[in-house]
């Protein structure tokens, strides 16, 4: 992000950047994987939360909590109960389809794979896709020790076939979407014999072909996926298009902001992407538990440093935000909607749905302006209901300054979203004026 090169030129390698993470991170594991990999590139040194810590200023470090939630930091020159952390949050995980512990389906001489709704899924984008399986997965290998390993088959497997409109008339008056019964994606065509076996048997080969010396498979935490890759689109590539913007652009944005201020600061930074986020953040490695806290007080040491370094930190929730669709200009509040390519978005509601405050409102505008980006803002219509980020669990669990900000988008929870090409590089510019910048105070 830094160099000679021209400001479209700079955009033009973000994006390719966005769009090769978002292709080798088609689930919560394989996020954290890509971006452990990224920050080991750029001599961030991994810590175990079992071993006692030697931290050294300057230096980068980066822990996972179930191989799903991620934390990295830089130590700053100054103490941190001096400086505090400049902090930037968002998650890993986007809604989707889960595969069941018992899958197998044979039904009409089909084979499917029975599957649960993680998170608010808009369900009829997923029908008529190629669609592959990612996650992680648990196994013995043949000294009968409990190994774990990333699956990502990659080639389409799967697909599910929307109904025709000759057997439902009415398709495009009610598209009511029975999860149970009509999200099993078909893997194929089988009769007769007992289908219980063939995804461990479909993992297991997977493993084998990896160099896995595999006995038997333990248990997997899959998700299917669409197959098509990211695109840049529009007449001047003026948009992204891809699945899982949000909210792995946010994770994408924030460790490239964190990566690019690679000299020693004063202050302390630190990147958390959390999974569980659209199932409400309640889990060890979710927002709500314990792990950011954890982290925080152990770089503290003790109490009293702890709460002087929280009263001078900040954190900046990072969540994609519902761009203005010009066919459904109506959903905004005419003053509050944000448009594709003009900056960040600063979230706010009145019932504290977000945990933007005119303080970090205020804030977060002087990044921007030090970064010379534009920002725009969003509040929700005043006769609908406003959905929820990290930030007000983080402002309540650490009693942090929190703002809600997000690139805008199209789409939420499709299977395949779009999102402005210039947006976020703009959120990056405005990450690194935070790191670097920042002094503590209003």
């Amino acid at each position: 992000m830094t160099g000679n090169k021209s400001v479209t030129q700079q955009q033009a390698v973000f994006n390719q950047g966005l769009i090769s993470f978002l292709q080798s991170s088609p689930s919560p594991a394989h996020a954290a994987a890509t971006m452990a990999h990224q920050l080991e590139a750029a001599g961030y040194q991994a810590l175990n939360e079992g071993d006692e810590w030697q931290l050294q200023p300057g230096q980068g470090y980066w822990l996972t909590r179930g191989d799903r939630s991620l934390i990295a930091f830089r130590l700053g020159e100054h103490a941190v109960a001096e400086s505090g952390v400049r902090m930037i949050g968002a998650h890993t995980d986007s809604p989707c389809l889960k595969v069941k512990p018992k899958a197998e389906l044979l039904r009409h001489g089909c084979l499917q794979l029975g599957v649960e709704v993680y998170g608010g899924v808009l369900l009829h984008t997923w029908f008529d896709r190629d669609l592959s399986l990612a996650g992680q997965v648990h196994f013995r290998d043949e000294a009968g020790q409990l190994k774990v390993a990333l699956l990502n088959i990659e080639t389409p497997i799967a697909i599910i076939p929307s109904l025709a409109i000759h057997l439902n008339r009415d398709a495009n008056k009610n598209s009511e979407v029975n999860a149970q019964l009509h999200l099993p994606p078909i893997l194929g065509l089988k009769t007769g014999d007992n289908p219980t076996l063939v995804l461990r048997n479909l993992i297991a080969g997977w493993l084998r072909r990896e160099g896995h010396a595999v006995k038997e498979v333990v248990d997997y935490d899959l998700c299917f996926y669409d197959t098509q890759p990211p695109a840049l689109i529009g007449l001047e590539q003026e948009f992204i298009s891809a699945a899982r913007l949000d909210n792995l652009l946010s994770c994408y944005t924030g460790l490239q902001a964190m990566l690019a201020v690679d000299t020693p600061q004063p202050a302390t930074s630190l990147l958390v992407c959390n999974d569980h986020e659209e199932v409400g953040s309640a889990s060890a490695i979710g927002a709500e538990g314990p792990f950011l806290e954890s982290v925080l007080r152990r770089l503290a040491g003790e109490e009293q440093k702890y709460q002087r370094m929280m009263a001078r930190s900040m954190l900046i929730s990072c969540d994609n935000a519902h761009a203005l669709h010009p066919n459904y200009a109506d959903k905004h509040d005419e003053n509050h909607g944000p448009k594709l390519n003009l900056g960040p978005v600063i979230k706010m509601n009145a019932n504290q749905r977000y945990a933007t405050s005119s303080e970090t409102s205020a804030l977060f505008i002087s990044f921007c302006e030090m970064a010379k980006v534009p920002y725009q803002r969003f509040v929700v219509r005043s006769d609908m209901g406003c959905g929820s980020t990290i930030g007000p669990i983080a402002a309540t669990k650490l009693g942090v300054r929190v703002v809600d900000v997000g690139a805008p988008q199209w789409s939420m929870h499709s299977i395949r979203e779009t999102a402005g090409s210039k947006d976020a590089w703009y959120l990056g510019q405005a990450l690194q004026a935070f790191i670097s910048n920042w002094d503590g105070q209003i």
